[in-house]
């Protein structure tokens, strides 16, 4: 395993991060311990969560995932584990959590980080996250910017300045974003340069051989502004394994979850997943290793966030750190991808 160091912070992540949304929903308590045991054996010291997981959100086991971390970590040395979670922003749905309006104001900042580090266990947060953003952004693959949806936001200022106390207090170390754009990054670190406020050090966003938006605008955002990419849904909810080509499996999330996974159902995406499934293939590859290799050799990658429901997958998943590309099959990924590039975005 590999490390990272993430954006300007003293963090040593590995290049591999485990993410948790399916901690308290489709895995137990003791699934979730081996998977966390597991991880680390193989050099795994970066454990993502949020306060609002378990996905999918429901009242009954909100916070189930922060709880199922936090009785593991009780047991483990605090300081050899790097754990990041996650603020919800403004949405009107989820209404168990916190007020009404879920705005990032002080009260919601300030009762989330307390919250979730009691649901952790521990004194303190490695990397606090906005899941987010407070303000009007496309969200989710949900189209095009519309101005017309602007709405009252909590000034970026605003929000850094309790980010600011919070770190003071020692309650978290460092900040991130999540879900943002270019111009959201750049607002973030000129606010905190000009005003002496912290400074994010991660982005959170989604990255994969069916969504590379990321290398447009964001790259070179990140680059300037020494922020690191931690790449979410790289194996694009499943669809990239391409166990979803011919029927669905009843075990599988989507299966299970049918709501989700409208964006992988657009046109063109089940014959771009199956010409990645054939370039893995003809390089004896899984199309799973194939896939997460691709999205941890990118320079701007400074940890691919992967996750399993089963120890079967957690394995295959946590193989692909050994494996690095050759120049054939980075060829091979670039001609399917020039011939459909993004056809999830």
């Amino acid at each position: 395993m590999q490390y990272n160091q993430l954006g300007d912070s003293d963090l040593s992540v590995s290049e591999i991060c485990l993410g948790t949304m399916t901690f308290g929903q489709q895995n137990t308590l003791d699934e979730a311990s081996q998977q966390l045991d597991y991880a680390v054996s193989q050099g795994v010291n970066f454990i993502d969560a949020a306060e609002m997981y378990p996905v999918p959100a429901r009242e009954e086991t909100y916070g189930s995932t922060e709880e199922y971390i936090g009785k593991w970590l009780k047991e483990q040395q605090r300081d050899k584990i790097i754990l990041a979670t996650k603020v919800a922003g403004p949405t009107r749905s989820m209404g168990w959590i916190r007020s009404p309006d879920r705005n990032l104001d002080r009260r919601n900042i300030e009762q989330a980080v307390n919250d979730s580090l009691a649901r952790l266990q521990t004194d303190y947060i490695d990397l606090y996250q906005i899941h987010w953003p407070d303000r009007n952004v496309t969200l989710f693959g949900g189209g095009t910017f519309n101005p017309k949806n602007e709405r009252d936001t909590v000034p970026i200022q605003e929000q850094l300045e309790v980010f600011a106390d919070l770190v003071k207090a020692g309650k978290i170390r460092y900040l991130g974003l999540s879900n943002e754009t270019p111009w959201g990054v750049c607002q973030f670190t000129r606010l905190a340069a000009q005003l002496g406020l912290p400074k994010i050090v991660s982005i959170q966003n989604a990255y994969h051989l069916l969504n590379r938006e990321f290398e447009i605008a964001l790259a070179e955002t990140c680059h300037r502004e020494n922020v690191g990419l931690l790449a979410y849904s790289p194996l694009a909810f499943g669809f990239l394994t391409g166990k979803y080509l011919e029927d669905i499996p009843k075990n599988s999330r989507i299966g299970q979850f049918p709501m989700f996974g409208g964006r992988y159902r657009k046109p063109s995406v089940k014959d771009t997943v199956a010409a990645y499934v054939e370039a893995a293939k003809q390089h004896n590859l899984s199309p799973a290793v194939m896939a997460l290799a691709f999205v941890r050799s990118r320079w701007f990658v400074a940890s691919t966030i992967i996750g399993a429901t089963t120890m079967e997958q957690l394995r295959e998943n946590l193989s692909s750190a050994e494996v690095e590309l050759d120049e054939t099959t980075l060829k091979d990924i670039e001609a399917v991808h020039a011939e459909n590039p993004n056809p999830a975005p």
